[in-house]
């Protein structure tokens, strides 16, 4: 009976012989493919030789036709492949904008070249406290974000063997202060003090202002709102997407929300109606050319040639094919805030804009998420439920909602009411 052939993906027996001042390790291996290969290694020790057998053999366990990533793969290689999937995947633009920055600027240039096998825990806590260190740990944390995915997607694929990210401390913000916001009353004030600012009211920023503290909109929802989204009858608006700026694009506005959540209707208050229709008065009609990527997802992306000296360039590849790859038409829309030339307005100014007014009224550590805050609070103060405050401010976890925007109660009086029944009953002194 003959020897029973070598299964695939296998090593037969280890010979060893002498050529010249180096042993040669050599084996036969069996391929994915079928095929039966001589792998050898030379190495001047015995020992080293059949150790570079070993590691070629594990690295060609995992390298076949359909699988180029390997433990013998750079980081780079891996990164690029796993950004492919991600890139087309369901995730928000904003989130693979940052992503891609992150590995552009900081992962390609310092660990790209690094191999598979050669990453581990100690390199990659060097890098990350690196980049703390230069950047802070905002960006350090991104990092390590991005990384663990990519390590995560190797150790997948049989290039690592674990996640060597998981294991490296963790990176933590310094504490936040907690949610602030202000009652009734001074929001009010705000209202009425940045009326008198100058350079907010050329900005428009006292109708922005109304229109946040009505619905606790986020800048890029206020400002992606039009004039077909609101209900003059209801007196309703529908969140449908945000505007942002994109490189290679300029502003524009994406048809899907932040998250699933974000698509939602919303009542005004009577008190914002007036501001509401004064502006759908002085509306500004805009041609756009909107590019549909798939079901839920469009671009709408203003015509207007750039100003002379700031050309916008070309986005990057990943951004390109996946506005090639869609379906687009022109079609018109009507800005209820746009800018001074007539377009949309980018957020960044905005914001800027606002944390100016928030000064001048003396709220110096004031943001534009204050408004948001304050929102909450006041739903919450009225008892509004923590699933409705969440609905309104676009929010998918409600725990986001308490822990982030609710202000907290200074004295909470609840408490002694539930647990009265925990004391001994006592009877009413005799008078």
């Amino acid at each position: 009976m003959g020897r029973p052939p070598l299964p695939p993906a296998t090593a037969g027996k280890i010979r060893y012989n002498r050529s010249g001042k180096n042993w040669v390790a050599r084996c036969e291996f069996r391929d994915h493919d079928g095929a039966i290969r001589s792998i050898q290694r030379a190495r001047p020790a015995k020992k080293a030789a059949q150790q570079a057998l070993k590691q070629a053999l594990k690295d060609r366990l995992h390298h076949h036709d359909d699988a180029v990533i390997n433990p013998a793969s750079t980081l780079r290689l891996v990164m690029e492949t796993w950004w492919e999937g991600y890139a087309a995947g369901e995730g928000s633009l904003g989130s693979k904008l940052t992503y891609r920055q992150v590995i552009d600027n900081h992962l390609l240039p310092t660990v790209g070249d690094t191999k598979c096998r050669a990453f581990s825990v100690a390199t990659a806590e060097r890098f990350l406290r690196k980049v703390e260190q230069q950047h802070g740990r905002p960006q350090a944390k991104t990092a390590r974000t991005v990384l663990s995915d990519v390590c995560g997607y190797a150790a997948r694929l049989g290039a690592m063997t674990h996640n060597p990210v998981r294991d490296t401390s963790r990176i933590r913000n310094k504490p936040k202060r907690g949610p602030e916001a202000l009652n009734a009353a001074e929001v009010r004030q705000l209202r009425a003090y940045v009326s008198y600012f100058p350079p907010a009211v050329h900005r428009d920023v006292p109708a922005i202002i109304d229109l946040l503290a009505a619905t606790g909109l986020r800048i890029g929802e206020c400002l992606a709102v039009t004039v077909d989204a609101l209900d003059l009858e209801k007196h309703t608006v529908q969140v449908r997407g945000t505007v942002a700026r994109y490189p290679g694009i300029g502003v524009a506005i994406t048809r899907k929300p932040k998250t699933e959540s974000g698509r939602r209707t919303l009542t005004l208050p009577d008190w914002v109606w007036t501001t509401v229709e004064t502006h759908v008065l002085s509306a500004v009609s805009m041609a756009v050319q909107v590019v549909a990527v798939d079901a839920t997802l469009e671009f709408v992306i203003p015509t207007t040639v750039p100003r002379p000296g700031r050309p916008r360039g070309r986005p990057p590849t990943w951004l390109q094919q996946l506005l090639e790859r869609g379906e687009s038409w022109t079609e018109e829309i009507t800005i209820l805030f746009p800018s001074t030339t007539g377009t949309l307005r980018d957020p960044s100014n905005v914001s800027h804009d606002l944390k100016a007014a928030l000064t001048f009224a003396g709220l110096n550590r004031g943001t534009s998420h204050l408004l948001r805050k304050c929102v909450a609070t006041q739903m919450d103060d009225a008892h509004v439920p923590v699933r409705e405050i969440a609905d309104q401010l676009g929010h998918s976890r409600p725990s986001m909602t308490q822990d982030v925007y609710l202000d907290r109660k200074p004295v909470c009086t609840a408490a002694a009411a539930a647990l009265q029944p925990f004391g001994f009953h006592q009877e009413p002194p005799n008078t």
